[in-house]
């Protein structure tokens, strides 16, 4: 029998299957996108598909409604194949394969952070050179007088121009050797990298074509960006973004450890990362940069620990139990030839090392572009992602931790909650007298709202808090149009009805949502609580706040105080310093200072287990309301906005 996924906007993909398959796997199998942020436990309600010939065997889900049961929807994740059907898959905003974007690096605020983070780094004594040379050569075209082999001609002519004194003509290079050398009459461009006194020939190509370029990856768990910079200048040449294609088997971590660990889990997510995430990325990059991939020289990659080990192909099962050790914390030698990323295949790959089991790279990679390391104030430093993760200290001492805050941030476990692409809901105020919401929408002017992601849902909460609509549990005490009830009684607050919506479904936040979010803000403001208590300090030692994160660029910060995400410190305390996983990355990739800085950092960095350290729980159980159980840690109380 055959299963048909018409996919909205694109093209039919047909497999064949046998009666009693689960749908969701099918799809899976069949590389089509359905988002499953619970990896398919029926819990998140967002894997739905309509029913448009056939029969399915399917569990009505409380996500689906009787209604939209009768029109043929349907939850993929509980649902078994009777006969042949076809299903219709919409493109939902949500799904996991967003639209790869490619940033304007014409914007100063695209290069911003990079500049700022690389002007901080050299005050504080990383220079920014590295090993990697493009030079071009000229040499005499052998004769019969002149005999002498290509690759002695090529070492000598190498040699003169870099001063070095060996040359190595690795296999790669040297089968293309007579071939390159003839058609561009024996002037070419030699790219390679100095190796002490002995230079690595890693490409030859024409002699216009003298770029050399490195490649910074930051990896997280729902969202992958690169950048490809010059590695002779530092300018940024080109930088995009796409979905995670891991996601489909699970929105967090566990969940994808979970499906690594089933027969050809550890291939099925290696490939959903490096042949359909990173690769697309990378082509799309060298395509906008105007360069070949083979110019590519260097890689560097900000990855959490799990996302590292699922990258490589190691099993990472041990991450996720006691004593949660990992297979590494860092890795050397490896080559982008041996994960056959699209680069020169003797590039090298440096990995930021991992700190412990929910501590990684791109946390260490954070900490070296924030310079909290240098310097004399006690920073926080903050990391909101599907995890989140945190390192306070200074220039003497680091403490880290990470605490399961779960895909709430990226729009997972909300009922409407979505990525920040267009259609999300990304700012909220309400009016206190009339209810009505003000929403300001990502995508163009006339957008229509599809969904909420991670920083409007902290806007709606501590909006629906400050106007008493909501209590401290996060239940509704206050009743208005906006705010109505199902069957069970359980509140609502409707943002837009059918009609107004992009979907011709209501978007709205319930108590369900409301409290899936608290438990996520209380996950990250107990592990601050914890690992200050670890080093017998309070809030009021802080002296800054940094927050990074793709959803720290749309925090009000004001409002993730107010419903007690964030301890209650000055305002002018906090600042955004982008993805600075990423910004690591490229520090890394551009200087061997920064490097080897990196790995030092790491080294110096103590990890604290949360689940294992006494008083946490009790910790994470108080912030468990709005803000706190706990008035006297927020002297301030709610805010005005």
């Amino acid at each position: 029998m055959k299963v048909t996924f018409q996919i909205e906007g694109g093209s039919p993909v047909q497999i064949e299957c046998n009666a009693g398959d689960n749908l969701l796997e099918l799809a899976r199998r069949a590389n089509v996108a359905i988002d499953a942020p619970c990896s398919g436990n029926g819990s998140c309600g967002k894997c739905r598909v309509k029913l448009i010939e056939g029969v399915l065997e399917t569990i009505q889900s409380r996500h689906i409604t009787d209604e939209e049961y009768e029109a043929g929807w349907r939850l993929s994740c509980n649902s078994k194949v009777l006969g042949d059907c076809t299903v219709f898959v919409p493109d939902i905003a949500s799904a996991y394969q967003s639209r790869m974007k490619t940033a304007d690096l014409s914007s100063p605020k695209e290069i911003a952070i990079f500049e700022d983070a690389k002007a901080e780094l050299m005050d504080s004594g990383i220079a920014f050179t590295n090993r990697f040379r493009s030079v071009v050569v000229t040499m005499t075209p052998p004769t019969l007088e002149d005999t002498m082999p290509d690759n002695e001609r090529l070492t000598w002519a190498i040699q003169e121009a870099l001063g070095v004194e060996n040359v190595k003509i690795p296999f790669g290079v040297m089968v293309k050797l007579a071939s390159t050398l003839r058609e561009h009459d024996f002037s070419v461009c030699v790219k390679g990298e100095l190796q002490g006194d002995t230079f690595l020939c890693m490409e030859l190509c024409p002699p216009e074509d003298s770029a050399i370029v490195g490649c910074a990856i930051d990896i997280g768990t729902t969202t992958v960006t690169m950048v490809l910079t010059d590695l002779q200048t530092g300018k940024l040449l080109a930088k995009g973004s796409s979905g995670n294609g891991q996601i489909r088997y699970g929105a967090d971590v566990i969940n994808r450890i979970i499906e690594q660990g089933r027969s050809g889990g550890k291939k099925k997510l290696q490939d959903a990362i490096i042949k359909e995430t990173l690769t697309p990325i990378i082509a799309n990059l060298c395509k906008t940069a105007d360069i070949s991939a083979r110019s590519i020289l260097r890689l560097a990659i900000g990855a959490n620990t799990t996302m590292n080990h699922l990258l490589l192909g190691v099993d990472a099962e041990p991450v996720r139990m006691e004593p949660y050790i990992p297979s590494f914390f860092g890795w050397e030698g490896l080559l982008a030839g041996d994960l056959k990323l699209p680069a020169n295949p003797l590039a090298p790959v440096l990995i930021a090392p991992n700190i412990g089991s929910y501590v990684g790279g791109d946390i260490t990679a954070g900490t070296l572009a924030s310079n909290i390391w240098d310097k004399d104030e006690m920073s926080l430093f903050i990391d909101l992602g599907t995890n989140g993760e945190l390192v306070f200290g200074n220039r003497d001492f680091l403490m880290s931790c990470a605490c399961s805050a779960g895909p709430a941030f990226e729009g997972g476990d909300i009922s409407c909650g979505m990525r920040a692409t267009d259609g999300a809901v990304e700012a909220c105020t309400i009016d206190n007298v009339t209810m009505e919401p003000t929403l300001s929408i990502i995508g163009e002017e006339n957008q229509r709202c599809v969904g909420i992601c991670g920083s409007g849902i902290i806007d709606i909460i501590s909006e629906l808090f400050r106007c008493g609509i909501i209590n401290a549990k996060g239940l509704f005490v206050r009743e208005g149009d906006r705010v109505r009830r199902d069957q069970h009684g359980m509140g609502r607050y409707v943002l837009a009805d059918a009609t107004e919506s992009e979907t011709g479904r209501e978007v709205a936040i319930n108590e369900v949502d409301i409290d899936n979010f608290i438990r996520a803000k209380g996950a990250i403001f107990s592990a601050i609580d914890t690992l200050l208590q670890s080093v017998d300090m309070t809030v009021d030692c802080i002296d800054k706040v940094y927050v990074a994160g793709g959803i720290g660029s749309g925090i009000n910060m004001k409002n993730a105080v107010n419903i007690g995400m964030f301890p209650d410190v000055e305002l002018e305390k906090f600042h955004y310093i982008g993805n600075s996983s990423l910004t690591g990355a490229y520090a890394m990739v551009m200087s061997d200072a920064a490097n080897e800085k990196c790995a030092e950092v790491a080294a110096n960095m103590t990890y604290l287990e949360l689940s294992t350290y006494p008083g946490y729980m009790d910790s994470f159980v108080a912030a468990c309301f709005l803000p706190h159980t706990d008035a006297r840690m927020f002297p301030n109380g709610v805010q005005e906005v």
